[in-house]
């Protein structure tokens, strides 16, 4: 098993950080690389979305899928039940991801032209990218990975520092589905 993606970041951003303190960012040319370096990165996460959403969609997979989502934080309620297709979960996944790459472009953009921050340029160009490709979605759709284990819908989310501040990951376990079913908790059926 090799190293987590968090540490792998981490490891990116270190030698990312190094690496920028030797570019000379005062060169117009070089500047330009480095921005022409994050659009291409961004294009190349778009063009994998994109072709995760033809995927999806060609695939037509209209199989029921029931989850528990989870209440939101702080809040007394139970889960609500979700009855929802894979097709149709897979694309709302997908549009969380295209959702946050663009906050992310949004982010850099205000960084980069209205505060003058040049180094993160070089950072996200790598980190998003390895991210895009190491989605559970891309695994799938384009690695060919089956949908079992850690890719079983619904996705388990990542662990990370924030994820202990969140309520707990959907359940689909037929237990916690029926008892929502039973409690008559939601049952809304997303198209």
């Amino acid at each position: 098993m090799g190293l987590s993606p968090q540490i792998t970041n981490l490891i990116i951003i270190l030698g990312m950080m190094q690496v920028a303190k030797k570019i000379p960012f005062e060169d117009e040319s070089v500047l330009n690389l480095c921005r022409a370096g994050y659009i291409a990165s961004n294009l190349i996460i778009l063009s994998i979305y994109l072709y995760i959403q033809s995927t999806i969609n060609k695939k037509k997979d209209l199989t029921t899928l029931k989850y528990v989502e989870p209440a939101p934080m702080g809040s007394s309620e139970e889960g609500k039940l979700v009855t929802t297709t894979v097709q149709a979960y897979d694309l709302a996944q997908l549009k969380n991801l295209m959702r946050s790459q663009m906050m992310g472009v949004l982010m850099m953009g205000v960084m980069h032209l209205y505060f003058k921050y040049t180094n993160p340029l070089l950072i996200q160009s790598i980190i998003p990218l390895k991210g895009a490709l190491e989605a559970n979605l891309t695994k799938i759709h384009v690695w060919g990975q089956p949908a079992s284990g850690d890719l079983k819908r619904p996705f388990k989310q990542p662990a990370g520092f924030m994820s202990a501040l969140q309520s707990g990951a959907a359940q689909s376990d037929k237990k916690a589905v029926e008892s929502a079913e039973r409690a008559g908790r939601g049952g809304a059926k997303e198209e």
